[in-house]
């Protein structure tokens, strides 16, 4: 039996399975094995395909039913079976037709066990092809290969650290061992490759392997009673899974004496750079930070994400067809991930922009980068309906034991509750809701893989939380929203301040799976931009609404106001509606323009000199947040009238047109000279979106007094160089406010010292309690340089 074991495949969680019936007499049924294939499908759906005889083929629809595919997807690993489809619904197959007129009662264990003409007996086409769509859901430990000799089932592999390193997170070194039985056993080394610890520490979220001193771990198998796996493993090397590796060679069991030239198999796995322990002197050179090349964009969770490339300049998509696991490997290995858990199609991480750079992707699943493999420059047809994305493996870190949320009505919100450690013990507690706002909750929601953050409350009376964990124990906490885990922001420390107390008033969020995603028409910007001289008389509703610069209230009436007038078209791109955080009754009434506000802020207008400085600005509330106009097939759900309901649809756009008050920036008091006009959309984060990284536009724009000139209008993707934002700037502002002569506090960040990246300065105030704080220019540049910004080209003071 060892013959056709040693070139089974495993059980693939994703496509195939192996079905190992051993031909003990003539009326056994055939060794066969299936997969799911096919265009523009999901993982668990797809054309059923047999491999008989070394050769892969097909099965007809006709007198195929419900209990043949609840068959077929059982033998997947699936509960049951959602659909089967007729008429080649996955496209037409290769080869042969493998079986017709398959009648199954659905008891069958495999689709070889079901009636049909005989395998090759048909008179079908391709064009009859069936396809399946299996649940979501999968048989519990239903992961590898069935042993038919044993009978017995491989149900999990694990990386079994030593007494020394299972302390370290995350794991990265140990003895491999594979769950057989119910009992856990070691491999033996004799046959162990580099390719399979690949394999096993991509399956564990680590990109690559390293070398390891072998010494300790052959002393530590000496001393211990050894329980080997019956069977060798072989791995290519670019499988995403143990499970898609081919069997080795069956192990004779000796007890101690089995593997006797070997020992049990040990990998050693390097972890990316987001998970590694340290990024001291001796990781520099491993993790020397480059400009990138492919990113993640969209997803909830870490190592989640829309594909994009980097080409000629401009960030673009990936088109999913052919788009397959290998490819998504590949990708998630070049980001510091592990391999992929899923190859996701049809923008299931949201719609991208810009242009669809790469099509018919082909990978051997060793390249370094995705920009290495093979594919199409040509995208026609393409649209980002079909943008491709990926689902990486990521290390166990263990971030989620270290937070709760408390007393919601379900497990998607609450009351955040931390594990922190005081007078010795670690024990629960509450967060100070002091400037908690949607980048916290954001982080709260990720590290609990809750996935988007819906709301951030600094009230929780409503939510019975438990009484024993109501005392704070995190305050000041200040995120930027890409942080793993809620300690990894700027906060307090050990010195709590918290002036509201916890209780009613600890931080709360409640988390989606899904979000909205805005992004501004850059083109229409570009095309509807002119100037308009306007008397200050015909302005009273704007200046009461603050549109006009702060000079315009001491100007004379009769005098001008000179506006940079333009349309803006912001799409949902998203997953999920956007709609304001308010609700109606607390909507802000504006009298003179007789509207409500949903969100005071909804966008900010900038005119930034070359290098950075605001010389003009303007803003937008969201008087009117509705469906404008929808792509094709798309219903419109919110529209303004008679106080109706307001938000964006997924699919369609609001358009703020030029001629409407505030659709500005009032320029009368620039000077002619060279420019950028910047438009950030929820500049304040009211509303959770899945990207926030799209929300600015920028414009090149040139004025000569007289005339005004905007061209190269695009997104860009939120630098924080001169005009500072997000983290960076809460950095700034801790380090202020902790300096103060008489305060003690410290703030702390994983990556940022409290005594390295500011300097007191002597106070100009004639009070000796306060000290006035600055960044020097060279502190600025330090910590932008710790934080991997790029640039600090100014000094910033606080007090």
């Amino acid at each position: 039996m060892s013959g056709p074991l040693g070139t089974c495949c495993l059980l693939s969680g994703l496509l195939c399975i192996l079905v190992l019936r051993g031909a003990r007499s003539n009326s056994a049924p055939p060794v066969i094995q299936l997969r799911l294939a096919g265009e523009k499908r999901k993982h668990y759906e797809g054309r059923v395909e047999v491999l008989y005889n070394g050769e892969w083929g097909t099965v007809c629809d006709d007198d195929f039913s419900l209990y043949a595919a609840h068959v077929v997807c059982r033998e997947l690993g699936y509960m049951d079976a959602q659909a089967w489809y007729p008429s080649a619904k996955y496209g037409k197959g290769e080869g042969r037709i493998w079986l017709d007129n398959v009648h199954c009662s659905g008891s069958e264990k495999s689709l070889a066990q079901c009636e049909s003409n005989g395998f090759g007996v048909s008179d079908c086409k391709h064009s009859e092809d069936v396809g399946v769509v299996c649940s979501t859901k999968r048989i519990p430990g239903f992961k590898f290969i069935r042993n038919q000799i044993h009978n017995d089932q491989v149900e999990d592999v694990r990386i079994r650290a030593t007494y020394s390193h299972r302390k370290r997170v995350p794991i990265t070194e140990g003895f491999v061992e594979v769950k057989d039985g119910g009992k856990w056993r070691q491999i033996c080394s004799e046959d162990w490759t580099e390719m399979n610890s690949r394999v096993i520490c991509g399956m564990y979220g680590f990109p690559g392997v390293k070398r390891f001193n072998v010494r300790p771990y052959k002393l530590l198998a000496q001393r211990r009673k050894k329980n080997y796996w019956g069977f060798g493993v072989n791995c290519a090397g670019n499988e995403a899974d143990l499970s898609d590796c081919k069997l080795g060679r069956e192990i004779k069991l000796k007890g101690n004496s089995t593997c006797g030239r070997g020992m049990p198999a040990v990998i050693s796995c390097v972890p990316g750079r987001a998970f590694a322990p340290s990024v001291s002197i001796g990781f520099r050179k491993a993790y020397r930070v480059e400009q990138p090349l492919v990113r993640l964009r969209g997803g909830a969770m870490l190592g989640e994400g829309r594909v994009e490339v980097l080409r000629n300049g401009e960030w673009g998509t990936v088109c999913d067809d052919n788009w397959n696991i290998r490819a998504a490997t590949v990708v998630c290995r070049e980001l510091g991930f592990g391999s992929a858990k899923e190859a996701l199609s049809g923008a299931k991480m949201g719609q991208g922009i810009g242009p669809v750079h790469m099509n018919e992707v082909e990978c051997s699943g060793f390249e370094k980068s995705l920009t290495e493999c093979s594919f199409n420059l040509e995208s026609l047809g393409c649209s980002h309906e079909e943008d491709a994305a990926v689902k990486c493996n990521i290390p166990a870190m263990g971030f989620n034991k270290k937070l709760r949320l408390s007393g919601g009505r379900n497990p998607y919100e609450g009351r955040v509750e931390v594990l922190a450690e005081r007078n010795g013990l670690l024990t629960w507690g509450s967060v100070c809701s002091d400037s908690w706002g949607t980048m916290e909750a954001m982080v709260v929601c990720r590290q609990l893989g809750l996935g988007f953050a819906s709301h951030a409350f600094q009230e929780t009376w409503y939510w019975q939380g438990d009484p024993s964990s109501d005392a704070v124990v995190m305050s000041g906490v200040r995120c930027s929203g890409t942080e793993l885990s809620l300690d990894q922001c700027l906060h307090h420390g050990s010195h709590i301040d918290c002036p509201k107390g916890g209780g009613r008033f600890a931080a709360g969020v409640s988390c989606t799976l899904t979000a909205p995603d805005l992004v501004l028409n850059a083109p229409v910007v570009e095309q509807t931009t002119y100037l308009e001289d306007r008397p200050l008389y015909a302005l009273q509703c704007a200046m009461e609404e603050n549109c006009l610069s702060s000079a315009a209230s001491k100007a004379d009436p009769t005098s001008y106001r000179r506006l940079l007038r333009f349309s803006s078209q912001i799409h949902n791109n998203g997953l999920s509606d956007f709609q304001p955080r308010a609700a109606h009754h607390s909507w802000t009434w504006h009298e003179c323009h007789r509207h409500y506000h949903s969100m005071e802020v909804f966008t900010h207008y900038d005119l930034l000199s070359l290098n950075g400085t605001k010389v003009a600005e303007g803003h937008k509330a969201s008087f009117c947040l509705e469906d404008t106009q929808c792509d094709e097939g798309i219903q419109k759900r919110y529209e303004c009238a008679n106080f109706g309901s307001q938000g964006i649809t997924v699919g369609c756009w609001d358009t703020y047109r030029h001629d409407i008050d505030c659709q500005w920036v009032d320029i009368t008091d620039v000077k002619p000279g060279d420019y950028i006009f910047q438009v950030v959309i929820n500049p304040n984060y009211e509303v959770a979106e899945s990207d926030y990284t799209n929300n600015v536009m920028k414009c090149q724009t040139r004025y000569d007094g007289h005339r005004i000139w905007t061209y190269n209008c695009h997104i860009a993707s939120s630098e924080l160089c001169v005009h500072i934002s997000g983290f960076v700037t809460h950095a700034i502002h801790f380090a202020c406010h902790c300096v103060h002569k008489n305060d003690k506090k410290q703030f702390t960040h994983p990556q940022i010292q409290s005594n390295y990246a500011y300097k007191p300065l002597k106070s100009t105030h004639k009070s000796p309690d306060t000290h006035k704080t600055a960044f020097t220019h060279r502190s600025a540049v330090r910590l932008f340089s710790r934080l991997q910004v790029s640039c600090a080209n100014d000094a910033f003071k606080c007090s």
